[in-house]
């Protein structure tokens, strides 16, 4: 006897499948550069908030000092990062991307846009108009999505 065909049912496993596939492209991308989710996540904070601190760092990552302290010492090696002292004082490091580091994640908005534009492409505008209204009304309602 065959075993019945599993399929997607509900709409929230719609949705489901819809974020994997945005997830998947993100972390394909990501790995083509040789970077893991945690260094990409930090190479691209330091892109936008250059000169950022190490302890910065860990608590936008969500990661222990000695974590950060070893994910940033691999980026160095790399030549995507460069910690520099501030004012003679060893303890106190700022973080910087280097050019090669901002252009390693150069492009990845474009990337996502694309994928985007993928998972859209069955829908003409009208219908892609009322699913981002309908997508608008339903987030709407829902708690806001925080990073702490």
């Amino acid at each position: 006897m065959d075993e019945p065909e599993i399929g997607l049912t509900t709409t929230l496993e719609l949705m489901r499948w819809v974020g994997w596939a945005q997830m998947k492209a993100g972390q394909d991308w990501v790995r083509e550069r040789e970077l893991s989710h945690e260094q990409s996540f930090v190479l691209g904070y330091l892109v936008q908030n250059p000169g950022s601190m190490q302890r910065d760092v860990a608590e936008v990552s969500r990661t222990t000092p000695a974590s950060v302290s070893s994910l940033l010492q691999g980026l160095e090696r790399r030549g995507l990062i460069e910690r520099r002292t501030e004012g003679g004082n060893g303890r106190v490091k700022r973080v910087y991307a280097t050019p090669a580091g901002v252009d390693l994640i150069s492009g990845f908005e474009d990337a996502m846009a694309a994928t985007e534009e993928v998972i859209l492409a069955p829908l003409n505008q009208a219908e892609r108009d009322a699913f981002h209204a309908l997508l608008t009304k339903i987030t709407s309602e829902l708690p806001r999505p925080t990073r702490s």
